[in-house]
C-alpha cells in the first residue's frame, strides 16, 4: 500500500449497475478487484481476481472452496460462489506496487442459486428481512475502540502500547493523531461520513466514529474500518489490535452499539415528546427485550476467551444489566440526544464480535421485547459498580456471563439466539467456540507459572 490517490468521494450514491462497474474499473485503470466476505467469526477474506475477470465476478460465475473457510461447508459439499453486491464496488485510494485495485463486498452462495446460510451477510439479510416485513429499518452506529502497539525490527507485536497518553488528549502526547488522521482521510475517499476520532482513556487506546447506517452497511463498514485501520497503522510500523483486552490493569477495548429503530419513511420509532424520559413506548420494550436476552446473546457479542478479562468491575465495561437514561454504570443507556436522534446504547459488545452476527441477535432481541411487550426494569440511576451483591439483588440486577464457558451455556439455551443465527451458524459458532473454551482450561499460562512453578 503506497500513497493514497486522488480519488473523488463517494457518498450514498445510487447502486450502479455491470456496465457501470466495468466502465468504472475501466476509466480508474483497475488492474486487480478483490472479492471480498467474511467467515464465521467476522476475519475479513477475500479472492483477487484480474480486472479481465470481472464482468463474469459480476455475473455471479466466480467458484470459491467453502471447506477450507472457518464454519461454511465440509470437504464432501465444498464448491460454493461469490454474488457480489454493486452498491459496495469502490476503487481503492491507494495504489499496490504499482496497480490500482477495487474491491467489492460480496455474499456466498449454493450451487442452485440459493443464499448460503452459513454465511454471516447472508444471515443478516435474512433477519433484516423479517425486520422490514414488521415495518421497521434497524439502524446502528457503532464505536470502535483498538489500540496501537509497537513492533520489533523483525515485525514482532509487541505489547508495548505506542504512547502513554489518556482519555482527549493532544499531541504530542497523544502519539496517534497521525495514524488517525491517515485512517479517516483514507475512509472518507472509500465513501464514509466521519464524526470524531480521538484518544481513549488507556494508553495506546483509540476511538474512531463515524456516522449511523442500517445494519447491513455499517457491518460492511465495520468491516472495513478494521482493515483500513490495520493497514495504516502497519504503515507506520504498528500493530492495530481489536482484542478486547489486550493488557492487564487498563481499560479493554469496547464496540458500544448505537441503536434505533425507524419506520419506512426515517422517522425514529423511539422517539417521543410525551412521556416521561421522551421514549416511546417500543423503545421501552426493545429495551426489555435485550435486557431480557442479552445473557443468552453475549457469547454472541463477547465471542472471545479474552473478552471476559474487559468485562470485569472497575474498568469502565458494563458487568450489570440494568439501563438508564443517562447512568453509564448500566450495561444500556440512552444518550442525551432526543428527537430524531433517540437511540439506546448497548455497551457491553466488544470489537472482536462478528457485526453481522452481532447485529442480527440485538434486533432479534429488541423486537420480541416489542412483539411480547416485555416492559424493563426501572431504570438504575445509582454508580452500580458501588453496589454490594446484595443491593443488587434486591433491585433484581444480574450479572453478565463470567467467561466464555458461562456465555455459551446460555447461548444454548436461548431461542432468540437460535432464530437470529439460523440453524448452520448456530450450530457451528456453540462448536468452535467449546473448543476454543476448551483449549484455553487446559493450557498452562504464564501466571500459573510464575504463580506456582517455584512453589510447589
Amino acid at each position: 500500500m503506497s500513497a493514497l490517490t486522488d480519488l473523488p468521494l463517494h457518498r450514498n450514491a445510487p447502486t450502479p449497475s455491470i456496465n457501470d462497474i466495468l466502465k468504472e474499473a475501466k476509466s480508474q485503470d483497475v488492474k486487480l478487484v478483490r472479492l471480498q466476505f467474511v467467515d464465521l467469526h467476522g476475519h475479513p477474506k477475500n479472492m483477487s481476481i484480474h480486472v479481465a475477470q470481472l464482468e463474469k465476478a459480476l455475473n455471479n460465475e466466480i467458484m470459491l472452496d467453502g471447506s477450507s473457510i472457518a464454519g461454511f461447508r465440509t470437504i464432501e459439499t465444498s464448491d460454493m460462489y461469490f454474488y457480489p453486491d454493486l452498491s459496495t464496488f469502490k476503487v481503492l485510494p491507494w495504489i499496490e506496487g504499482n496497480r490500482k485495485v477495487a474491491r467489492i463486498i460480496c455474499d456466498i452462495y449454493n450451487p442452485d442459486g440459493t443464499p448460503f446460510d452459513g454465511c454471516p451477510r447472508n444471515n443478516l439479510k435474512r433477519v433484516l428481512a423479517q425486520v422490514e416485513a414488521q415495518g421497521y429499518v434497524y439502524n446502528v452506529g457503532p464505536e470502535l475502540e483498538f489500540f496501537l502497539f509497537k513492533k520489533l525490527a523483525d515485525g514482532t507485536i509487541t505489547q508495548e502500547t505506542h504512547d502513554a497518553a489518556g482519555y482527549y488528549d493532544l499531541g504530542p502526547d497523544d502519539m496517534g493523531e497521525v495514524v488517525r488522521s491517515e485512517i479517516v482521510d483514507t475512509l472518507e475517499r472509500l465513501g464514509f461520513e466521519m464524526e470524531a476520532d480521538h484518544h481513549e482513556v488507556s494508553q495506546g487506546q483509540h476511538e474512531i466514529d463515524f456516522k449511523y447506517a442500517d445494519a447491513l452497511r455499517t457491518a460492511d463498514n465495520v468491516t472495513t474500518v478494521k482493515i483500513i485501520t490495520r493497514l495504516i497503522a502497519a504503515q507506520h510500523g504498528l500493530h492495530a489490535s481489536f482484542m478486547p483486552k489486550p493488557v492487564f490493569g487498563i481499560n479493554g477495548s469496547g464496540m458500544h452499539v448505537n441503536q434505533s429503530l425507524s419506520d419506512k419513511s426515517g422517522n425514529n420509532i423511539f422517539a417521543s415528546e410525551d412521556t416521561k424520559y421522551k421514549l416511546s413506548q417500543e423503545s421501552l420494550w426493545y429495551i426489555g427485550g435485550i435486557l431480557k436476552h442479552i445473557r443468552g446473546i453475549t457469547a454472541i457479542a463477547n465471542p472471545l476467551v479474552n473478552s471476559y478479562k474487559r468485562l470485569v468491575p472497575g474498568y469502565e465495561a458494563p458487568v450489570y444489566v440494568a439501563w438508564s437514561p443517562s447512568n453509564r454504570s448500566a450495561l444500556l443507556r440512552v444518550p442525551a440526544k432526543r428527537g430524531k436522534s433517540t437511540r439506546i446504547e448497548l455497551r457491553s459488545p466488544d470489537p472482536s464480535a462478528n457485526p453481522y452476527l452481532a447485529f442480527a441477535a440485538m434486533v432479534m432481541a429488541g423486537l420480541d421485547g416489542i412483539k411480547n411487550k416485555i416492559e424493563p426494569p426501572s431504570p438504575a440511576d445509582v454508580n452500580i459498580y458501588k453496589l454490594s451483591a446484595a443491593e443488587r439483588d434486591s433491585m433484581g440486577i444480574a450479572a453478565l456471563p463470567g467467561s466464555l464457558y458461562e456465555a455459551l451455556e446460555e447461548l444454548k439455551s436461548s431461542t432468540i439466539a437460535r432464530e437470529a443465527l439460523g440453524e448452520h451458524i448456530y450450530g457451528e459458532f456453540i462448536r468452535t467456540k467449546e473448543r476454543e473454551w476448551d483449549e484455553f482450561r487446559i493450557n498452562v499460562t504464564p501466571w500459573e507459572t510464575e504463580r506456582y512453578l517455584s512453589r510447589y
